[in-house]
């Protein structure tokens, strides 16, 4: 896993250069992400590390992925990322983990996670923009993926795919680890 400093500069250089590419004051970044000013001055300043729910609304707000904001490697036309240099983004309270494989804009952004939820923990989401679809593919246990408040089984060996422009989440409700691969597709911003 890349050193935690190198991804907060990171994450603070590319909100700034974003935020300025695509013409938005902190303010109208505020409003458009719900993200506090503050907050985002504190994440361009590289002063704090954010949760992965504050770093979705800012990537969503901008149009982009979440892996072009933690990018820290601008160097190659092709990224490769070692299994070692992907970026964990959240950590459940028994030991589950949730690690963003690569990112891509085409014509949005498009992200590739590699998720691992143990027994008794969930997370949640905030519903992404209108447009946004994830597929979720399940490799072992059985993931119960909550959209729009109804719970959904998807056990392992089976693929789901779903509108995430309503709030939605994944959880282990069983014995075993559950073990999944998301792809979150999210429209580009309306110019």
């Amino acid at each position: 896993m890349p050193d935690p400093d190198l991804i907060t500069q990171a994450l603070a250089r590319n909100l700034k250069r974003l935020r300025a590419d695509r013409g938005h004051t902190l303010d109208a970044l505020a409003a458009r992400s719900g993200v506090s000013r503050g907050m985002i001055v504190q994440i361009e300043q590289g002063r704090t590390n954010p949760s992965v729910g504050t770093v979705v609304r800012l990537a969503d707000a901008l149009g982009a992925s979440i892996a072009r904001l933690l990018d820290y490697d601008e160097t190659s036309t092709v990224r490769i990322v070692p299994d070692d240099e992907a970026v964990q983004l959240w950590s459940g309270a028994e030991g589950g983990t949730g690690v963003l494989l690569s990112g891509i804009e085409a014509p949005g952004p498009l992200e590739l996670w590699q998720w691992l939820i143990l027994p008794g923990e969930g997370h949640g989401s905030d519903p992404h923009p209108a447009g946004t679809v994830e597929i979720a593919r399940v490799e072992e246990g059985e993931l119960t993926l909550t959209l729009d408040g109804r719970d959904h089984l998807v056990p392992a060996g089976s693929t789901a795919s779903y509108e995430a422009a309503a709030a939605h989440g994944y959880r282990n409700d069983g014995e075993v680890p559950v073990r999944l691969t998301l792809v979150v597709s999210v429209p580009p911003p309306p110019r």
